[in-house]
């Protein structure tokens, strides 16, 4: 893990209380680590990998599959993606398969790729925000499906994803249904999606102070919020920008 040199190149220091408690807060008191998921505490794309998984088990045409996975990655990487085309196009596979087979496959897929990406250094870095007493969340473009595993397997029990709408009418699956519920926790959305949590703890972005972790200029509006950004692993276009405002730079794998 190495940590480029700056102002603020360490965690803050001193115990702080874990608890929200009920008396007013002092402005900056109150201290949230964010981190993006996937290429910041996984070297990996887990919504991704996770399509690649579900391609070997036969549930999609692979080569179609396959052709369509690159297309929307590269519009990822390139800050162009549709996320609602993408989600409908990344859960099609669970929708049809339903909950049974999804998450016994979900299970596998933790055991056989997951955890193998799950680093130590990332793990240190999320305990030892922890240990300080910060409030730990992970804060993902990636559907709740795929992440809420993963983040439980770091011991993060705060989790902002896409949340997936459920067909929970009478007579329905209560299922997904391939559509996005509510604000999707990309570009933008992740700074609505984190102002509402806060909001819903009576807290706001001058209340608290919040360190977040990205890896991608996709979440360039929630860096620029963010009290202490840290561009970790960062795409060519995020490290270029992180050089020029003078941010720290995490590079958390080799």
């Amino acid at each position: 893990m190495i940590l480029e040199p700056t102002s603020d190149a360490g965690l803050p220091q001193g115990a702080r209380d874990p608890s929200w408690g009920s008396q007013p807060h002092k402005v900056g008191s109150v201290r949230v680590a964010l981190f993006d998921l996937d290429h910041t505490l996984i070297p990996i794309d887990s919504d991704y990998a996770w399509g690649e998984f579900t391609m070997a088990l036969g549930w999609t045409d692979a080569a179609e599959f396959k052709r369509q996975n690159d297309a929307f990655y590269e519009h990822y990487k390139a800050g162009t993606l549709d996320v609602n085309a993408y989600v409908r196009f990344a859960t099609a596979a669970i929708c049809r398969q339903g909950a049974t087979n999804s998450i016994a496959a979900h299970a596998d897929f933790m055991r056989t790729v997951i955890k193998n990406v799950i680093k130590p250094q990332a793990l240190k870095l999320v305990r030892d925000h922890q240990a300080a007493g910060d409030h730990v969340v992970i804060v993902t473009a990636t559907n709740e499906f795929v992440t809420r595993p993963i983040a439980q397997a770091f011991g993060v029990e705060a989790l902002i994803a896409v949340e997936l709408e459920r067909d929970t009418a009478p007579g329905g699956t209560d299922w997904y249904t391939g559509a996005i519920l509510g604000v999707p926790s990309f570009r933008e959305g992740k700074v609505k999606r984190v102002e509402q949590w806060l909001a819903d703890r009576g807290l706001g972005w001058h209340m608290v102070h919040t360190t977040f972790y990205s890896d991608s200029i996709n979440d360039l509006p929630l860096l620029e919020k963010a009290t202490v950004p840290v561009a970790t692993n960062p795409d060519a276009l995020l490290l270029a920008i992180a050089q020029e405002r003078g941010w720290r730079i995490l590079h958390l794998f080799p």
